[in-house]
């Protein structure tokens, strides 16, 4: 996929790396859908050889898991760096700690971080395939892959070219989602049609002049959509208090049974994980057929195992 140029490892070549959906070619990105789906149909043996090095510098459960055992699934073998027991702790930099990492061989970095832009600081350092895990309030790319083949299966197509037309309200804290923008450059990609819903606090600026339909009731937004999906009001990454209280936010944002059988009855729920309940979503519909995240996350296994094994093969020479 991108390909960065290594400053080590002498004798190695640069490997292909999976760190943005943006400027990804839309035939590469169907390529690895259609091999998540054979890999679960078991059309695709589980017989690589190779190391997989999980560099997570966030607190993670589904990513973290979900690489793990999607890496040892394929045959490879799996470690897991303790970022709070390595060398980070002492002040190592993190282009120095890839350096080390990569004088052991691997093939395969999975880097979770909080500063935007840190995947591309490995792929400078390393000859290994990266792929980004999440980094800042950037992008999320396997969940966007994981996703879009939720929203396959559901809807029974058979290509990332017929989501097209599908309408898609993204609801809440989209200003500090990387999921959301990873998401919208796949769904752009694909040529769904994509309402953006939430407070003006949690709404990028520029987006409305950008063109975007952009909604700040949620009536209005959710009307007539086939998939609501949610978003976390991610605290962590807010400076200082941006909405007045999250019974407030549940208030007018929240979905609830009621709410989406009167606006958007037909429509299906999806939300990356991990959900705060009573404020996103409502306890009613975390086990309503409509309610799509369990398939995620199942399917959070299949995404990462094609893009593992999708690198590591070199099925395409494209640049991502």
């Amino acid at each position: 996929m991108g390909v960065q140029a290594a400053t080590v490892a002498k004798g190695r070549q640069p490997a292909p790396s999976f760190t943005s959906i943006r400027g990804c070619e839309s035939d590469a990105l169907d390529s690895i859908l259609q091999l998540a789906r054979k890999i679960r149909a078991g059309g695709v043996g589980h017989s690589r050889r190779g190391l997989q090095v999980n560099l997570f510098f966030e607190a993670s459960t589904r990513t973290r898991t979900s690489f793990e055992v999607a890496g040892r699934r394929l045959g490879l073998d799996v470690v897991n760096l303790e970022v709070a027991s390595s060398s980070v702790s002492k002040g190592e930099s993190l282009a120095d700690t890839v350096r080390t990492i990569d004088a052991i061989g691997p093939d395969v970095i999975v880097v979770r971080h909080s500063r935007a832009g840190a995947p591309e600081v490995v792929a400078a350092n390393t000859a290994a395939s990266v792929i980004n895990a999440g980094d800042g309030a950037r992008e999320h790319p396997t969940q966007a892959v994981l996703d879009a083949m939720t929203l396959m299966d559901r809807f029974q197509i058979a290509s990332m070219a017929d989501l097209r037309g599908l309408s898609i309200a993204v609801v809440g804290d989209i200003a500090h989602s990387r999921v959301a923008r990873s998401n919208l450059s796949l769904w752009s990609l694909a040529g769904a049609n994509i309402r953006l819903v939430g407070p003006r606090a949690f709404l990028p600026p520029g987006f409305a002049e950008a063109g975007w339909d952009v909604h700040h009731d949620l009536e209005n937004g959710l009307r007539g959509t086939d998939v609501v999906y949610l978003l976390r009001v991610q605290l962590e990454r807010q400076h200082g208090q941006m909405y007045p209280s999250m019974g407030e936010y549940h208030r007018r944002y929240g979905l609830t049974k009621h709410r989406l059988e009167r606006l958007a009855p037909d429509a299906l729920v999806m939300h990356p994980g991990p959900v705060n309940r009573g404020v996103e979503i409502a306890d009613e519909l975390m086990t309503d057929d409509r309610c799509l995240i369990q398939d995620q996350v199942t399917n959070g296994v299949w995404a990462r195992m094609a893009v593992l094994d999708f690198l590591l093969d070199r099925l395409e020479k494209v640049s991502c």
